[in-house]
């Protein structure tokens, strides 16, 4: 799918800046089981050297991923790169908000999640935006990472793109 068809706008330079400068991703949504795809996106993602803020009620007070689990993102005490968001999206809107009071670089929307009124305002407020694409997804496309799930990457050369 093209990058036009994801509906953000943004292309494979301005995903890799995202994800190079990044270092901090409060992942909204995630869950403490193995099974499930928040799960599996921050445990790569946490493979890859991301520090992962696990951001769901269901577990505030515990851990996930060894790491402490908040209720909000307002319950964070760190500054984050990325807001990750595992919900609906009719969900994303209030998640947006507190993003950018939170001071986030960007707001990214998982698969199938894409609220346009949370991408505008997250625009507007300065933050990168992505929709409807997987971060997991997206770093080992965009980084060769694909290929230890058994996918084709495309990539020939044996140098990494840069």
């Amino acid at each position: 799918m093209s990058d036009e068809a994801m509906g953000d706008g943004l292309g494979e330079a301005a995903l890799r800046q995202i994800l190079r400068s990044a270092r901090t991703i409060a992942v909204v949504g995630l869950s403490a089981e193995w099974h499930r795809p928040s799960y599996f996106a921050a445990s790569y993602m946490q493979g890859k050297g991301y520090r992962i803020l696990p951001v769901n009620p269901r577990y505030a007070g515990g851990q996930v991923l060894g790491m402490p689990c908040v209720a909000r993102l307002e319950d964070l005490t760190e500054p984050v790169d990325i807001v990750d968001v595992f919900r609906k999206t009719e969900d994303v809107l209030p998640i947006a908000r507190s993003a950018i009071a939170l001071g986030a670089k960007c707001l990214w929307q998982q698969l199938g999640v894409a609220n346009l009124q949370a991408h505008d305002e997250a625009r507007a407020a300065g933050l990168a935006s992505v929709m409807n694409r997987c971060v997991k997804i997206e770093h080992a496309r965009l980084f060769g990472g694909l290929h230890w799930a058994g996918v084709n990457t495309g990539v020939i050369s044996a140098k990494r793109p840069s």
